[in-house]
């Protein structure tokens, strides 16, 4: 059990979208949530009361944009803007899943940038700081003329790994994309294990096919690594892949379970052995079904919120504890 955190000037606050998540970070932390209370109108309008003094206070308001996004979404603006009017000395938004983060460039002709305009309405609303965790797109922090703090979940995942033995030449780290290399290389060097790609093609959204594999993984045990698992087409592709292509055992991991329409079904059916998520992404009982396994990120947000408010760097949690120097 923490101690009460000394600063009486540090406030944590939760919107809907994952109060079991920001329970855990307030006792990691070591303070109570903040009193505050969400309803809506009988036309669905958002009302939302803060039911404690901040003046001069430095708010952390923890809220995933993860289904239903646009409900999640503006009950965030909205406790922004209360917050601001209420004197909060700083509003610092800790958004574990940062939603609509998959349009970040223009693809096609005539498309939004909905991961700029997220942007934009949070400064506009009144953030001082954000704090958030695998980004979809490492560039998205440069959307911000803010403070962006980008944690990883990629040391938590290693933990996972190690302490269940999954480490050395025997087991290869799997990027289900190109764009992943980098996020699994991170994984594979906390496993001290070679890395293989996926090579694949997306003729649609939420539509992959699996076409080549980079890398040896015949008589291997392999993890695969993505940032969010959607409707689970592109993991359950790779680790059937894998498989077929000589793999012992196949598991997965991701940071963001958005598991949506028929993911869980998916997985159920797959080659996957255990699927490795955070609870970024809050999940109901029933959905958390035998093959997942989750870890929390509670412990790695809570100290990332001290090492901020103390003005200390947060460069130290982007390492495994198992590797980690004090």
């Amino acid at each position: 059990m923490s101690k009460h955190y000394f600063d009486p000037r540090l406030k944590i606050f939760a919107l809907n979208s994952n109060k079991p998540l920001a329970e855990k970070i307030a006792k990691a932390v070591g303070v109570k949530l903040g009193k505050s209370s969400v309803s809506q109108f009988s036309d669905g309008e958002i009302q939302i009361n803060i039911e404690e003094s901040i003046r001069g206070s430095h708010v952390y308001l923890i809220q995933s944009t993860s289904s239903p996004v646009n409900d999640n979404l503006m009950e965030l603006l909205i406790m922004i803007d209360a917050l601001k009017r209420a004197s909060a000395k700083t509003i610092n938004v800790v958004m574990p899943y940062y939603g609509y983060a998959r349009q970040d460039r223009k693809a096609r002709s005539r498309e939004p940038i909905t991961a700029k305009l997220v942007a934009n309405m949070l400064e506009t609303a009144g953030v001082t700081r954000m704090l958030t965790l695998d980004l979809h797109a490492v560039q998205i922090q440069g959307f911000f003329d803010i403070p962006v703090d980008h944690l990883m979940a990629a040391p938590l995942l290693a933990d996972y790994f190690i302490d269940h033995g999954y480490v050395g030449d025997d087991v290869v780290v799997v990027s289900p994309d190109h764009g992943g290399v980098t996020r699994a290389r991170k994984l594979a060097e906390s496993l001290k294990a070679p890395i293989a790609i996926i090579d694949k093609r997306r003729p649609k959204a939420n539509v992959a096919e699996v076409m080549n594999i980079i890398g040896e993984v015949k008589g291997k045990k392999c993890i695969l690594i993505d940032d969010m698992i959607d409707t689970a087409g592109t993991i359950t592709l790779a680790a059937n892949a894998l498989k077929e292509a000589g793999a012992i055992e196949v598991y997965a991991s991701c940071t963001h379970p958005v598991l949506s329409g028929p993911a869980l079904q998916r997985i159920e059916d797959s080659a996957i052995e255990k699927l490795v998520v955070t609870d970024s992404i809050n999940l109901s009982q029933e959905r958390k079904i035998a093959k997942i396994d989750e870890v929390s990120v509670a412990g790695l947000i809570g100290d990332a919120i001290k090492r901020i408010h103390e003005n200390k760097p947060v460069s130290p949690l982007f390492e495994s504890k198992k590797r980690r120097t004090k």
